[in-house]
């Protein structure tokens, strides 16, 4: 049984703690502890993760694919844009490891709204209907990986959502 395919769920839960756990060590030991993180009940906006720090508060979707993987864009959800700083987080993973990094990062300076996706095309269902059809999904646009950010380790990750310096001798532990 692969487990990628049929345990899909809890693969993406354990990707989101790995994150959010290298985020809050990475904040323990160089930034003060001062990160906090929520979650929200209903997942009705688009953002599966609220992160502050710096006075800086990020509504964050998360989106993950291993390093082998051709996959060339994600769907965004409009929701974001009515967010403070609202922005996306692809991980890649190893997968024989669950060793996260490098990332993408779409979103706006620390501070600033998520940049227009006026420009983007509407995604479509990946089913179609009962002719075959498939209709569009009118809160997502698809935002190709040419338009991400690559960001290399949680240190630069950081920096990016909250503006700090990254420390150069951090090791993620991994």
């Amino acid at each position: 049984m692969n487990l990628h395919i049929h345990q899909s769920v809890y693969r993406e839960r354990l990707l989101e703690h790995l994150l959010i756990g290298d985020l809050l060590r990475y904040s323990w030991l160089y930034a003060g502890a001062t990160l906090e993180v929520s979650q929200p009940s209903i997942d009705r906006s688009g953002h599966d993760v609220v992160l502050e720090a710096n006075g800086v508060t990020r509504h964050v979707q998360l989106k993950s694919s291993s390093r082998d993987a051709k996959t060339a864009n994600q769907n965004v959800h409009l929701g974001l844009l009515a967010k403070p700083s609202g922005c996306v987080i692809w991980t890649r993973f190893d997968a024989g490891s669950m060793t996260l990094g490098p990332f993408m990062f779409f979103g706006g300076e620390p501070g600033a709204v998520l940049p227009s996706l006026a420009d983007f095309r509407t995604a479509k269902h990946t089913k179609g209907n009962a002719s075959g059809e498939k209709k569009d999904r009118p809160n997502l646009r698809v935002i190709p990986v040419s338009r991400f950010r690559p960001i290399a380790n949680i240190p630069d990750l950081y920096a990016a959502l909250f503006g700090n310096e990254p420390q150069p001798n951090y090791e993620d532990g991994c």
